[in-house]
């Protein structure tokens, strides 16, 4: 079975080939004209993606060295995301799908992340996930394939969220994410306390008040201070994001009794939380899943790996499939 998916949630414009339990191919076209206004500008986004789409499919298939002739499965981003930029690659795919014959099948872009990580490791039930990305910080439970109860969500910003309008704020460029990841590496975390909110609150998140605090310390400190403890500042705080994040998942485990744990979304790729999420897997014999950096941040190859899964349990769709901006539960 071999599987073409198509990504445009967001600002990246992504096709990829899935077959055999492989991926053939996987090209990303980023959108770096949100780069001047410090975020994603939906009508620029929605107008990238329509001059970037079609040569990104054509570029994927040529890489896995397949025509349309041989697809068996289109399968599509249709939400969360950006309503527009989610309707061009939408309508591209069923204009595929009508053209050749090919069956449609709708992925729920946040479940993709999650089953990003059956690229590269074995398929296992039952799992906790934690997906952290720049629209959604949540813990899900996953008794089997496509079967979620979610156990926590944020109430405000994402993690990836708070990343970028903290750098914002430290006058970072976008995305600020990698970078005071890149940072905090040469800093010290313990340099500044900043809070942990709902931290000891059950399983949902809260971001928004670390990002008040960052902004009145930083008015406080003055630009010389800020600039000169720069990477002791972005490890402090990326501190306080991490420590909750891995403090929530170790209660959705212990609650949950599960011994298979995931982790998902762009902010899976920050390396301080990585690094203490192995550490708890290590010491309490987890089997861990966290995806290579390729698979972290938006990319087709999750999206094609979910659309095959879905093709094997009969779960696909038809022309009547409509986008959707927002996910409730």
């Amino acid at each position: 079975m071999k599987i073409l998916g198509i990504e445009s949630s967001c600002d990246e414009t992504a096709a990829s080939v899935y077959a055999d339990r492989k991926i053939l191919s996987n090209i990303i076209a980023s959108q770096a004209i949100h780069e001047k206004f410090g975020g994603v500008v939906p009508e620029l986004a929605s107008r990238a993606h329509h001059t970037s789409i079609m040569r990104t499919v054509d570029q994927a298939l040529t890489e896995a060295g397949t025509g349309l002739d041989d697809i068996d499965g289109i399968a599509v981003a249709n939400g969360p995301g950006l309503m527009g930029s989610l309707l061009v690659g939408l309508s591209f795919a069923k204009g595929l799908a009508v053209a050749n014959n090919i069956p449609l099948i709708g992925v729920n872009h946040i479940d993709a992340h999650m089953y990003a990580n059956f690229i590269e490791h074995e398929e296992v039930y039952p799992f906790v996930a934690l997906i952290v990305s720049g629209g959604h910080t949540r813990l899900v439970y996953t008794e089997k394939l496509f079967y979620h109860k979610l156990l926590g969500k944020t109430r405000d910003d994402a993690a990836g969220e708070a990343f970028d309008k903290i750098g914002k704020i430290l006058n970072l460029p976008y995305p600020a994410g990698p970078v005071v990841d890149r940072l905090s590496r040469d800093g010290d975390g313990s340099f500044h306390q900043f809070p942990r909110s709902m931290i000891d609150n059950g399983l949902d998140f809260s971001f928004s008040g670390l990002k008040t605090s960052v902004l009145y310390y930083v008015q406080d400190a003055g630009e010389k201070f800020v600039q000169k403890n720069l990477n002791n500042i972005c490890a402090s705080i990326s501190e306080a994001i991490t420590d909750v994040l891995v403090e929530k998942l170790k209660k959705a485990v212990n609650k949950t009794g599960v011994q298979n744990v995931m982790v998902a979304g762009g902010v899976s790729a920050n390396s301080m939380l990585r690094n203490k999420i192995m550490v708890y897997a290590s010491e309490t014999g987890l089997n861990l899943m966290i995806p290579s950096i390729q698979y972290c941040t938006d990319n087709a190859a999750m999206i094609a790996i979910t659309g095959a899964l879905k093709m094997r349990e009969n779960l696909q769709d038809d022309l009547t499939l409509k986008p959707f901006a927002r996910i409730e539960n």
